[in-house]
């Protein structure tokens, strides 16, 4: 990124949010939120940031407005000029269909959010069509819940479809192409086990089979034969540079229930065979997809061009990975069976139903997925930055409430009773919270007042010593900033699930009765918050980020 223009629009954003004076703590937290690889360089980050805003408070209110509002639309421009897609070199009028073929074998995490959303950006950018399609062949992996799951978290993800397909309704395709690759000798049955197989690839060996007589009859017999017994593999090259082309499998038996089909199948075709198949039969013309499927690509294509198939434009991507978070599936599921996770959405993944629960929002995982960008480096990112841009969309709507974590009874000498209102958002009219107070207040244990300093209660009064002092606002005083609750039979326990799956409990405000179940609050200066929910004498929310 441009350091000094992001800087700068920092500095100009911060300013108009805080009445036309920018303050430099928050754009250097912004700073390295978005890269807190820039913490390394603080002192030059330090400086461009004091260079910033001296430009911008230089400007009055208004002048702060329109310059945003330019700078704005010269990224708008320059984005449209370096459009995403480009380096595909789609021409207009171009025919355009794109996939996303997921295996329903377990909830869908941000990597796959990414390779969904390219694609279905892909087709919207240049008004084409875009298929959701089941990679369902395994009946071994596949679990029937895992359909509907992917389904409710694609469409939460903002994600609309053209078409839905199941690879495993085209099981009489995958029987009738894989008999003209073997009428034809491309195809040839192997009775070797699995280790002998897996040796003469490394070995580029080619074995007894490869030459075997009647492959038809061989075929025929196949659909009677033992799991385990045999294969069905391509002739191509067992000496070939990229392994996967050493005569790979195409199909196996499994003898398994299937999750739609039941017990109608028993031969099934491997990954590469009903993908390839799949893409080239219903003319898929592009497929992003992650740097995993990278050596794979050559046999897909070489699949679709030995049965005279469409020819799939494929791109693998780098995938980018959330620093410290697990993101494989078997050792999700290890750890859900062991209770080390509570669950696929335990708020440690990044499994959009974890990601969800806790508060994030599809807009700004859609705006992190396109700022990691389409290239072949790979990157590891950190929750900043997909908690800057989340908090971008929720700052701007999320309702302020009181929480008191480890809550001590404080009385206030001279304070009288009072009706007050606190606004629900410091910028957005959104109404007020009513209080009744007198003298008695809990305070944070953290909070606990020292003596002879003054202290302000936040849009109440000021104290010291325990001691009322004053109603309004007095900079001179320097009063240490405190939230508060009255001491009241109204208030209500809360339990906050946290990002490390712990649990913190507290008192908070009565008026958050109010909430909506999985609506986003702030608890002021404690985070951002979701409320999962509403027991009889307990909410229960999920901590989102700060």
């Amino acid at each position: 990124m441009d350091i000094k223009k992001t800087i700068y629009i920092l500095a100009l954003q911060n300013a108009i949010k805080y009445e036309g004076r920018a303050n430099p703590g928050s754009i250097m937290g912004l700073v390295f939120g978005m890269d807190p690889k820039l913490k390394q360089k603080a002192k030059e980050i330090s400086k461009e940031v004091q260079v910033a805003i001296k430009k911008v408070n230089k400007l009055s209110l208004e002048e702060q407005k329109k310059e945003l509002e330019q700078t704005g639309e010269i990224q708008k421009k320059q984005k449209k000029q370096a459009g995403l897609f480009d380096f595909l070199r789609i021409k207009k009028g171009d025919k355009i269909i794109t996939a996303f073929p997921p295996g329903p074998e377990k909830y869908p995490h941000i990597g796959h959010a990414k390779a969904i959303l390219l694609n279905y950006l892909l087709a919207k950018e240049y008004n084409g069509k875009f298929i959701l399609r089941f990679e369902d062949t395994n009946p071994t992996l596949v679990k029937k819940e895992f359909y509907k799951i992917m389904e409710d978290d694609f469409t939460w993800l903002g994600v609309r479809w053209d078409n839905i397909q199941y690879a495993s309704d085209n099981m009489e395709l995958f029987y009738k192409y894989a008999e003209q690759l073997i009428k034809s000798g491309d195809a040839y049955l192997c009775y070797c086990d699995r280790e002998t197989i897996s040796k003469n690839r490394r070995s580029g060996t080619t074995c007894e089979c490869h030459n075997n007589e009647n492959q038809l009859k061989h075929w025929k017999d196949y659909f009677k034969a033992k799991q385990g017994s045999a294969s069905v593999r391509l002739r191509i090259d067992m000496k070939h540079q990229n392994t996967v082309m050493r005569d790979p499998t195409i199909f196996r038996i499994i003898d398994k229930t299937h999750a739609r089909l039941k017990n109608k199948y028993r031969v099934w075709p491997n990954y590469d065979f009903q993908n390839a198949i799949m893409d080239g039969k219903y003319g898929i013309t592009h497929r992003l997809r992650s740097k995993e499927f990278e050596l794979r690509s050559e046999l897909q294509t070489y699949i679709q061009k030995l049965l005279k198939l469409y020819n799939t434009t494929t791109y693998e991507f780098a995938r980018f990975n959330l620093e410290g978070v697990l993101s494989s599936g078997r050792e999700i599921r290890e750890k859900i069976e062991s209770k080390e996770l509570s669950g696929w959405d335990d708020p440690r993944l990044t499994t959009l139903a974890a990601l969800r629960r806790r508060g994030f929002l599809p807009e700004a995982i859609k705006d992190f997925i396109i700022s990691t960008g389409i290239s072949k480096a790979e990157g590891t990112l950190t929750w900043d930055n997909l908690i800057v841009l989340n908090k971008k969309y929720i700052d701007k709507t999320a309702s302020r409430y009181s929480f008191i974590e480890k809550p001590i009874k404080i009385k206030i000498k001279g304070a009288k009773k009072q009706k007050i209102k606190a606004p629900l958002h410091p910028e957005t009219d959104k109404g007020y919270r009513n209080f009744e107070t007198h003298n008695e207040f809990y305070i944070q244990k953290s909070d606990k007042s020292e003596k002879d300093q003054p202290y302000r209660f936040m849009h109440l009064f000021n104290f010291k010593n325990n001691e009322f002092l004053s109603e309004d606002y007095d900079s001179k005083l320097k009063a240490k900033l405190i939230h508060w609750l009255p001491v009241s039979k109204n208030n209500i326990e809360v339990e906050i699930v946290m990002n490390d799956n712990s649990i913190i409990k507290g008192l908070a405000e009565s008026n958050i009765k109010n909430i909506k179940l999985n609506e986003v609050i702030q608890f002021e200066r404690f985070g951002f918050c979701k409320l999962d929910k509403k027991e009889k004498n307990k909410y229960i929310f999920y901590y989102t980020h700060r």
